[in-house]
């Protein structure tokens, strides 16, 4: 089984990169194997050990700077319509493979397939959107109350580093390499050691694209090495990561001694607010969507489930009972709707917060807190009679449980939501137009929903309040993320007063 698994994803790599015999950085348009420790890698749907490959170490990262600096010259001195013509010409190379992609990223990292299909959509989307915004996004002219001429200019950063998770490797890759590539940069990305395939695809399609060799540079590696030595590398001039709380404190730090700026998108413990008056059966149906999409390894997920008392049962048990027919299985069988969660780490945390809220005393309403036998597996689970001080309404679990807490009136709502460090998102269900307006404009959450959840798109910005992080990664606020101003005074005046200075 352990060679099956590692066979398959191999080939699905081989698809793209026909000479490899095992994984490594894709640096200057060429795949290199890493020299340091072996990083294994798991079958998510198993446990049985899948590829193992080395880490790029500090070596790969100053390769990638050189081939970085050299590429971002070159793309910088195009047009800006030349540039947005290539990212169009990159989100045709990603539809012409997105099958193949969807494949790759469904082995490598444990969706299901038909999430995957979808996400590599949006990520040929994400370049066609920055695309066209490469000629579109400049500097202003300021009447200034003097004889000068003064314009400001939107200038790249250069380099950037970007670091991204497993959860959702292929869609977080464009979601950040997009907007930065089309602003005039170069981009060292780093994806989860235990995800790097289809982000070194897509490095790979860019160039097919038209990119310049070493634009895209993606470091396959350990956070402790390859990271750590990118963000001490005197090319990178920006650091942008996404991922938890803890390691983004890290980054910021690190980043910090040598004064970086960061965009970091960190946890959520978003609440899901639903009041009496709501459409109960089409709220009920999103809550599920909210948590156990993706098998609830989502940032924005909305693992707090805020019902008015008044309901509560009846909405809880709702729920509850389409949790369990929820199909949960294999990642590539197209009826799946939950996979696995990816690794072991992340599967033993979430049943131990399983086990947690039951012995704080939650009752589960549906799923179990029994392991899996084999792979890693989490069945879609309600934990009702929760309060928010329980630590599984405290903690980001990151799968697909869900904490369900009453409340009475809106204003304790409100309160209940904002009870946390997180700021990610929330949502309320109500067919009281008011109320929704007082709801989200009070709840402190980055991406607010009214009688839906989980709508994202590339346009809209992103970002969180609070220890969710900071910055704007979508958007046209993602534009100004990845450019510096420039303030250009021109003197016009025939004779201009001097009023220092001797001749």
């Amino acid at each position: 089984m352990e060679h099956n698994a590692a066979e398959q994803l191999l080939a699905a790599f081989a698809h793209f990169f026909p000479n490899a015999k095992t994984i490594g950085s894709f640096v200057g348009g060429e795949l290199i194997e890493g020299a340091g420790d072996a990083i294994q890698l798991y079958d998510a749907a198993t446990g049985k050990p899948s590829l193992a490959y080395r880490d790029g170490g500090a070596a790969v990262v100053e390769q990638a700077a050189s081939a970085a600096t050299r590429a971002q010259k070159q793309w910088w001195a195009l047009t800006h319509a030349a540039r947005g013509r290539v990212m169009f010409e990159i989100a045709r190379e990603i539809r012409k493979e997105a099958e193949q992609i969807a494949r790759l990223e469904s082995l490598g990292s444990g969706k299901p397939i038909r999430d995957c299909r979808g996400e590599v959509a949006k990520v040929a989307e994400m370049f066609e959107y920055y695309g066209g915004w490469a000629d579109k996004f400049y500097g202003d002219v300021i009447p200034v109350p003097s004889s000068h001429l003064n314009y400001t200019r939107r200038e790249p950063a250069g380099t950037v580093l970007q670091i991204t998770p497993w959860n959702a490797p292929v869609f977080t890759c464009g979601w950040q390499v997009a907007p930065a590539i089309s602003m005039g940069n170069a981009v060292l990305l780093k994806p989860s050691e235990l995800t790097p395939f289809t982000s070194l695809v897509i490095g790979l399609l860019a160039e097919r694209g038209g990119a310049p060799k070493g634009l895209i540079n993606v470091l396959a590696g350990l956070g402790q090495t390859v990271a750590q030595s990118a963000i001490a590398h005197k090319a990178v001039k920006k650091v942008v990561f996404v991922g938890s709380p803890a390691t983004g404190a890290r980054i910021a730090e690190a980043a910090a001694k040598r004064v970086l700026p960061c965009v970091l998108e960190l946890g959520g413990k978003s609440a899901n607010i639903i009041f009496a008056d709501a459409d109960l059966k089409r709220a009920a149906l999103t809550a599920q969507a909210a948590i156990f999409a993706g098998a609830g390894q989502s940032c924005v997920a909305g693992s707090r489930l805020l019902v008015q008392r008044s309901v509560y049962d009846e909405f809880v048990a709702m729920v509850a009972a389409g949790a369990k027919k929820i199909r949960v299985g294999a990642p590539l069988d197209d009826t799946t709707e939950v996979g696995p969660i990816n690794n072991r780490k992340q599967y033993d945390h979430v049943m131990s917060m399983i086990e947690k809220g039951v012995a704080e005393g939650a009752t589960l309403a549906a799923g179990t807190a029994a392991r899996s036998d084999a792979g890693y597996f989490v069945s879609p689970t309600v934990l009702a009679g929760v309060t928010n001080d329980m630590d599984v309404a405290r903690t980001e679990i990151f799968g697909p449980v869900v904490a369900a807490i009453p409340f009475d009136t809106e204003e304790e709502a409100v309160a209940i939501a904002n009870d946390t460090e997180f700021g990610l998102a929330g949502a309320v269900w109500t067919n009281d137009v008011a109320r929704s307006h007082r709801v989200a404009s009070q709840v402190d959450a980055g991406t607010f929903w009214v009688n839906g959840y989980k709508t994202i798109n590339v346009a809209s910005p992103f970002g969180g309040y609070g220890l969710s992080g900071y910055g704007r990664s979508s958007g046209v606020e993602a534009l100004y993320e990845y450019t510096q101003t420039k303030s250009v005074w021109i003197e016009t005046a025939k004779e201009p007063a001097t009023t220092f200075g001797y001749l």
